[in-house]
């Protein structure tokens, strides 16, 4: 079993429809998808409000986390994503956040495969939805994500708007 936690993202066109084409690429691994999160962007480009959410997903086989990042890389790929700006606008970003696999948590430091996720512990906007389908989710290295968030302080999730209009489970669709 390898599960890996994913981070998705968007803030370009129609930003439910590419989180939805991330879910449907996943479709046949998927074991949870949390709420989504409409949160101001981060790291300091202007541009427009994202779209986020978190995805687990379990391939039920071995524990390569590269095979997790070609997937998240084709998923952004077909959504359009081109990359100009650091931390810029984008049509879809799906980060690799952590991945488990029987041994239990899968270090890397590739700097094409960071793992667990250098950024996650300063992101409520990933931390959030993942304690939405994980309450007692882990982030190796740094403890519980719900002590994580706590350590944030109170302003952490400042910016961000749970929309409950917006469903991105498959099964959901009309």
């Amino acid at each position: 079993m390898t599960r890996a936690v994913l981070s998705i993202g968007s803030n370009l066109g129609d930003r439910f429809a590419h989180l939805r084409s991330a879910v449907d690429g996943l479709a046949d691994v998927l074991v949870a998808v949390s709420p989504v999160y409409e949160t101001a962007p981060w790291g300091g480009v202007e541009q427009p409000d994202f779209l986020n959410a978190v995805l687990v997903a379990d391939d039920g086989g071995g524990t390569d986390p590269w095979a997790w990042l070609r997937r998240a890389q084709e998923l952004e790929r077909a959504a359009g994503r081109v990359r100009e700006v650091h931390w810029g606008p984008r049509t879809l970003d799906v980060d690799v956040v952590t991945v488990d696999g029987p041994a239990g948590p899968v270090a890397s430091d590739h700097p094409d495969l960071l793992l667990p996720h250098p950024g996650t512990p300063e992101r409520a906007t990933v931390l959030r939805p993942w304690l939405d389908v994980d309450p007692a989710a882990v982030l190796p290295g740094h403890g519980p994500v719900a002590e994580v968030l706590a350590a944030l302080g109170p302003d952490a999730e400042a910016g961000m708007r749970r929309r409950d209009d917006l469903v991105l489970h498959p099964a959901s669709r009309p």
